[in-house]
This record gives C-alpha cells, structure tokens and sequence, in this order.
C-alpha cells in the first residue's frame, strides 16, 4: 500500500516526463515489470515504479531485453544487498559490450565493401563517359 506522503504519479505524467505513450507504460505494466495501486480504473504509480520505468527506458537503450531488466528486478526485490544483482548486472554488461564489438567489426566490413562497390562504380561510370566521348 502507498504511504499517504509518497509522491505519486498518473500515467499521463510519467508518458509525459519520459517522453513515451501511455501504451508503452501499460505494456510493462503488463510485462511485470510496473506494478501501480489501483483505484477503480486509475493506476496510481509511486516513486518506486517511476524509478523502475526510468531503469527500463535506460536498458533499453543499452540495448537489454525486458527479460533481462525484469530478471534485475526480480534478483534487487530477492536481495536487498544487490551482490548478485550486481553480479549479474556485470554478466550483462560484458554481454552487451561483446555483442556491440561484434557489430562494430561487422559495420567496419560492410563499410570496406561498399567503399570497394562505390569505386568500381565510379571506375564503371568513368569508362563509360569516355567511351561515349570518343
């Protein structure tokens, strides 16, 4: 239960403050990953959940899964301490940093190949010209 002297939100202002729909906060509400009080058909967020939306939108653009947020979560709300979530938390990390440098080599490639196609082009196009110069 809320304490009466938490600051709480509606889910019109958490869309608004993070600049996402309201869809979206139902969504992980959905997923687990939110859990407001009710009154009625009101959801009533507290500063917990704002946290844990602020949490989800920033592994998002880290690149985690909701599965993988939810499953931090679910190890900080087990273990107050948050040694394995840290733990885990690292696991992640490392995770995301290997798959990023994979994708970098990958962009890296792909760009040598198109800087190889986009000179043969260009070496086309010149032959080309010349040819129908002559």
């Amino acid at each position: 239960m809320l304490d009466k002297e938490e600051k709480t939100y509606s889910i019109s202002e958490l869309a608004k403050e993070f600049d996402i729909t309201t869809r979206s906060i139902r969504f992980y509400e959905d997923q687990g990953l939110l859990t407001p009080e009710r009154q009625g058909q009101t959801r009533i967020y507290s500063k917990r959940d704002r946290v844990r939306l602020k949490l989800i939108l920033r592994g998002k653009r880290l690149g985690f899964s909701l599965s993988e947020t939810g499953q931090l979560f679910e190890l900080y709300d087990a273990d107050k301490s948050s040694a394995k979530q840290l733990m885990t938390m690292l696991k992640l990390i490392e995770q995301k940093k290997a798959e990023l440098h994979q994708q970098m080599d990958d962009i890296k490639v792909v760009l040598m190949e198109l800087v190889t196609v986009e000179k043969r082009c260009r070496e086309t196009l010149d032959e080309l010209k010349q040819k129908t110069q002559a």
